[in-house]
């Protein structure tokens, strides 16, 4: 029974030489394989004065059972030895080549001839000229590798056509023997060899056997017509096993027909056969092919019967590639009789999937591959396990079935930490679950979830993740635990449970107090690299809104209360103008400013989806344009909380155009960076704004209590205060008003100006006056000093007017006030009620408000 299928099988493999290349003694591995490349570099060569080509097949490991094969299907058949080997003196020479005599037994029946490469030996021994044995000083002086292998594939072919020859030609009066299988032998013991029905038996055996040695010959119309009278043969003697094997190779022989370039999915090309059913296909080649001089004409005999050669040509020998796929349907229904055969049977279906997959027909493909499935082998290894669940995936995804590809390719995954292997495999294991993503509709992208609507299953996807998550603990790399646990929760919060949600984060925290989750790119070994993964869910944002700055902070544009041009270098005067479009920026323009080295806020609108409550730890705003500094803030957020605000504040240090891109978390350990842009229907009133220089602040009071009566409302652009006092007429009262400097910036200028206002035909005569000399004196008014202005009041009034004014001047008053001021303050005069009216003639002398007014 053949225990190790070749899951690598392909149709073309039935034209191939099979040659071994296998170490003697101690050789390092590196050193095997950079020879054992360059052996198999000379894989298909030309031979002279015709269009016959020949394949090698190279193996460094093959399973002596499987050779045993060889007569079933020659290309089972390992027909060359290459072995290499290093001896360093000539003591250790012939227990080398007693080994060497060793290995060859173990395929002795079936090799046509053999070498042995020695590296190291120099000498009398080396310089000896031998044909089965190459000398070399090291692995680096070995020019002439290729020659010689060149030189053992011509002896390889005129072992060949020799065979092919002797076991073509008709040889009246001999006996023909029967070819068997190892498990056929016993069988056949006792049978009636003279019976017609035994002779046809071995005749089907032969020619199918004939017609293998003629497509290993580069012959492919003798091979056509060798398969279809071994066909005949065989059905009539009900022949099963060894009909499907003729069915096969006539698969194979049409296959190599109609797709030179072979159906394994390899690079390169294969070249078309010589000797095939057109000149067309015959002129098709490789450039840069390994050429042998091999003189076919040496044999003296073209190797075919005269019975036979009248089929060449015809075309219905080469099958259509619709009977193809019919005759791999019987030849597999054939070798299914056999339980011994499941080996060939399993490969049988490789090549028909192969093949399919060629013609584009994936759901007969899918057929065939399910078959496979459930092909019965023996007991088989861990190993022997992934590589055939592996094998199975890349056929299923070579037929566009990604899904049942990934299936696949996650059982050989999980096939890797078995419990019954020793040492469990968990970086293979990890690395074939990569794979398996694109087949689940998965990516380690979060950004690959945040353009609409999910794509896949959600269960399967998670669980693929659970055992990415699992597989990168026992790798011992937690800062992967951390990266995929964080993509689960970002991309599949919306699909797990209440119970599932406590569980990760637990998880998660247990990782992160390790090993704090970043926003830095994982790079795998293999250059696979894992975007960072911020949590733009924990919490939800919903709305991002920048504040203009408190009353007293903001900055006004405005004229001077002199009526005089203010100068172009007064930090109150300022006029942002710039020259754009607001629509062809990327964000909305706000009119408002902010003024370097003030407390700025932004107002966030969040929503905690967690069935639990959600601590957010150093919160804080992400900019660009200006030097910022942002101050972090904490919050915890109560289970599923709804909307909630929450006000992110930063200091700008510096002048220019300022933008919010977002802002930064720390939730579970895990540190996130969220771009505005990358969340989905944000509402915002616009995220760029101007930051202006850095004003000067000024903290006002008097010396006068505050009144609790309001005369009238301060405009938008003035900040105001009530202050009162009760004079007599003719009686003066002075009011000190302490200017102090309460802002970084120096105060360099004050202005003071008294404006009357007509109120209800009310007659008032001018009662303020003051003296700015000595105040200005002290300006610049440096940060921290205190300036002091007088101002003196003097009731002057005449009440020869009507008698109904007493009262309405008991309601209304004067007022002081300043812009802009942190402590703005307002003074009422109240008249006496028994003092007379005021005259008539002097009503359009009189006003209601006088001002003051502190500016830099």
């Amino acid at each position: 029974k053949m225990s190790v299928p070749d899951y690598m099988q392909c149709a073309e493999d039935h034209q191939t030489l099979l040659v071994v290349v296998q170490p003697i003694g101690i050789v390092p591995e590196e050193s095997f394989f950079r020879i054992y490349k360059r052996i198999s570099a000379v894989s298909q060569v030309n031979v002279r004065d015709s269009q016959r080509v020949l394949y090698i097949r190279y193996r460094h490991h093959y399973p002596p059972e499987n050779n045993e094969w060889g007569d079933f299907q020659t290309h089972r058949k390992v027909v060359g030895l290459i072995t290499i080997t290093e001896c360093s003196s000539a003591k250790e020479w012939p227990q080398t080549f007693e080994k060497f005599h060793l290995q060859k037994e173990m395929y002795g029946s079936t090799l046509y001839d053999s070498r042995l490469f020695v590296f190291g030996l120099q000498g009398e021994i080396a310089e000896q000229p031998r044909t089965d044995v190459a000398f070399y000083p090291s692995y680096e002086e070995c020019e002439t590798v290729e020659k010689r292998i060149e030189d053992f594939i011509e002896s390889l072919f005129i072992v060949l056509e020799s065979k092919r020859l002797d076991r073509a030609t008709d040889k009246s009066g001999d006996k023909i023997p029967l070819l068997c299988v190892p498990f056929e032998k016993k069988d056949f013991v006792g049978l009636d060899t003279d019976s017609r029905h035994y002779k046809k038996r071995c005749q089907g055996r032969m020619r199918k056997h004939v017609g293998d040695l003629c497509l290993q010959a580069g012959m492919l119309q003798d091979s056509l017509v060798h398969y279809h009278m071994a066909v005949e043969l065989l059905r009539s003697v009900n022949d099963f096993l060894w009909l499907g094997a003729a069915l096969e190779g006539l698969c194979s022989a049409s296959v190599i027909y109609h797709y030179p370039g072979g159906t394994g999915g390899k690079v390169g090309s294969r070249r078309a056969q010589g000797g095939s059913l057109s000149a067309e296909a015959g002129n098709r080649h490789r450039p840069g092919a390994q050429e042998v001089l091999i003189d076919p004409g040496a044999l003296t005999s073209n190797g075919i019967n005269a019975d036979t050669s009248a089929e060449i040509g015809r075309a219905k020998n080469c099958l259509s590639p619709e009977d193809i796929i019919e005759k791999y349907k019987e030849a597999i229904s054939y070798y299914g009789k056999y339980k011994n055969a499941g080996v060939i049977e399993l490969e049988a279906c490789v090549k028909a999937v192969r093949v399919l997959a060629m013609q584009k027909r994936s759901m007969e493909a899918s057929e065939f591959l399910q078959n496979a499935v459930y092909i019965n082998l023996r007991q088989l290894s861990e190993e022997e396990k992934i590589q055939r669940y592996s094998i199975l995936s890349e056929l299923y995804e070579r037929i566009g079935f990604h899904r049942k590809s990934a299936f696949f390719k996650r059982i050989a995954a999980m096939q890797c930490a078995a419990p019954s292997i020793p040492e469990p495999g968990w970086r293979a294991c990890y690395k074939l679950l990569l794979e398996t993503l694109p087949g689940y509709s998965l990516s380690l992208d979060p950004q690959d979830f945040s353009k609409g609507t999910h794509r896949g299953w959600a269960a399967v996807q998670m669980r693929l993740l659970h055992e990415l998550v699992y597989a990168s603990r026992r790798m011992g790399n937690p800062a992967l635990c951390v990266r995929h646990l964080s993509f689960l929760l970002q991309t599949m919060l919306d699909f797990l449970s209440d119970q599932e949600k406590k569980d990760v984060t637990q998880s998660l925290e247990s990782y992160t107090a390790k090993c704090p989750g970043t926003m830095e790119v994982i790079t795998l070994p293999d250059g696979l690299k894992l975007p960072p993964v911020p949590f733009t869910k924990l919490p939800i944002v919903k709305s991002v809104k920048l504040l203009n700055l408190p009353t007293t902070l903001r900055p006004h544009k405005m004229k001077s209360l002199l009526g005089q041009n203010v100068s172009t270098k007064s930090p109150f005067i300022y006029s942002p103008i710039i020259a754009h479009s607001r629509g062809e920026e990327r964000n909305k323009k706000i009119d408002f400013q902010w003024v370097q080295g003030d407390v700025c806020e932004v107002q966030l609108m969040v929503y905690n989806p967690m069935p639990f409550e959600l601590r957010v730890e150093n919160m804080g705003l992400l900019t660009t344009g200006v030097e910022f500094e942002s101050l972090p803030a904490a919050l915890s957020l109560p289970a599923e909380s709804g909307l909630y605000p929450v006000t992110l504040v930063g200091v700008p240090q510096t002048t220019g155009q300022i933008t919010v891109n977002g802002y930064h978390t720390s939730v579970f350990g895990v540190f996130s960076d969220c771009l505005l842009d990358n969340l989905p229907g944000v509402k915002t009133n616009g995220c760029t704004v101007e930051v202006i220089p850095a004003l000067p602040r000024l903290q006002i009071s008097t010396s006068l209590p505050r009144s609790a009566h309001i005369l009238q409302p301060s405009s938008g652009d003035e900040i105001s205060t009530n202050v009162s006092v009760q004079l007599y007429n003719g009686e003066t009262q002075q009011l000190i008003i302490k200017l102090e400097n309460i802002g970084t910036e120096p105060l360099e200028k004050l202005e003071v100006t008294a404006k009357t206002v007509n109120t209800k035909e009310k007659l008032y005569g001018d009662f303020l006056s003051w003296n700015l000399e000595d105040t200005l004196c002290q300006f610049p008014l440096k940060p921290g000093k205190i300036a002091t202005f007088i101002v003196n009041i003097k009731v002057k009034l005449d009440f020869s007017c009507q008698e109904n004014l007493l009262q309405d001047l008991s309601d209304d008053g004067i007022s002081v006030s300043g812009l802009p001021l942190s402590s703005p303050f307002r003074q009422v005069v109240k008249p006496r009620v028994e003092t007379k009216p005021l005259n008539p003639q002097e009503s359009s002398k009189v006003g209601d408000f006088s001002h003051v007014k502190v500016r830099e």
